[in-house]
């Protein structure tokens, strides 16, 4: 046992003395070493807790993210917005756990309590909103322009309405992202309609042989639009004009009539007059034979369809029923029975 173990210090031989202060020294910064670990585990872990906590976000909220923006302009955004706590935190933290991903910039869904690591998963995933606009079946072209004009998301001026012709404008549901121009959203309407019709018009069936072309083809699926609101009587009110064109019979179509009468918004805003069906006018299918100069609406597909693969029937007269659908006929003798039984119908709704 060394009895200079317990001597001060001053009195260690110098060698030793060195080896004592190097041990403590070690000792010091082994203990100061553990504690900063200690401290900088810590750290991270609560870094890293409230990086994944529930964000403040009460509601879900869309924000648009400008291209070219920074992460701290992000962040600013974020926080500005309810959806983080602390914009420096998240910068931190996608400088830290983003890796090498971009924040991509869009129109983005954030829902409520996400997080800040969340919103940079969301930010890093490019998930940008994607809007829908439905274009209903039987819309005139002036009320789908109407239509997209009143679109959110959608940007720049409308075009000129006859850029897009009467009929040329497929009615479906489409999906687009904030900053499409309305331009470009009709053209594709219109690219859908001209690719639909090619398409049918190439497989129609001999059944369809009164239209000549894909225009007739057309304007026959838009008057069938506007004639029923019921599906599965479309493909029977395409067979009635049909054979109608076969005998050379008018078609007799009240729609067209009003199309004629409301320069092209499709409505008038009362109900048609014996006067209405006979002013001479170039859409009046009952003053004059055969389809009328030009589509009176936008068809769909299944009308589009009906026209151009029409069922076998030899019915050439249809009329209201009362119950929003119609009653078929192929006789005038059966044709003026339904006739008389729909007047009755509407005697007793005018009197209640």
């Amino acid at each position: 046992m060394d009895d200079r173990a317990d001597l001060p210090l001053e009195d260690i031989p110098p060698p030793r003395r060195r080896r004592r202060l190097a041990r403590f020294l070690f000792a010091t910064f082994l203990i100061g070493a553990v504690a900063a670990t200690t401290i900088a585990v810590a750290g991270i872990w609560m870094f890293n807790r409230t990086f994944t906590d529930p964000g403040p976000l009460t509601e879900g909220v869309v924000l648009v993210i400008p291209r070219g923006a920074s992460v701290r302009s992000i962040g600013a955004l974020l926080e500005s917005e309810g959806v983080i706590d602390d914009a420096t935190l998240f910068s931190w933290g996608v400088r830290a756990l983003g890796g090498e991903r971009p924040l991509k910039a869009g129109e983005y869904a954030f829902p409520a309590q996400i997080s800040a690591r969340g919103a940079m998963a969301l930010l890093q995933s490019g998930k940008i909103v994607e809007r829908r606009l439905t274009v209903p079946e039987g819309l005139t072209t002036l009320q789908v322009l109407a239509a997209v004009g009143a679109a959110d998301g959608l940007a720049g001026e409308l075009p000129p309405a006859d850029k897009f012709a009467e009929g040329s404008l497929l009615p479906e549901t489409y999906q687009y992202l904030r900053g499409e121009t309305r331009d470009a959203f009709l053209t594709r309407l219109q690219t859908a309609m001209a690719e639909t019709l090619d398409q049918l018009w190439r497989g129609r069936s001999p059944d369809a042989s009164p239209l000549k072309s894909p225009q007739e083809a057309l304007i026959l699926a838009s008057i069938v639009e506007r004639e029923t609101g019921l599906a599965a009587e479309r493909p029977r009110v395409a067979a009635v004009f049909l054979n109608r064109l076969r005998r050379g019979m008018r078609l007799q179509s009240d729609p067209t009539v009003v199309y004629g009468l409301s320069n092209g918004t499709g409505t008038i805003g009362r109900p048609i007059t014996k006067t209405d069906l006979a002013t001479d006018h170039p859409y009046n299918t009952y003053v004059h034979a055969g389809l009328p100069p030009g589509p009176i609406a936008n068809p769909g597909r299944a009308s589009l369809a009906a026209v151009l693969q029409p069922i076998k029937s030899k019915d050439l007269y249809f009329v209201a029923d009362g119950t929003g659908g119609h009653a078929f006929a192929r006789t005038l003798e059966e044709h003026n029975r339904n006739v008389a039984k729909w007047r009755r119908i509407e005697r007793q709704r005018r009197k209640k």
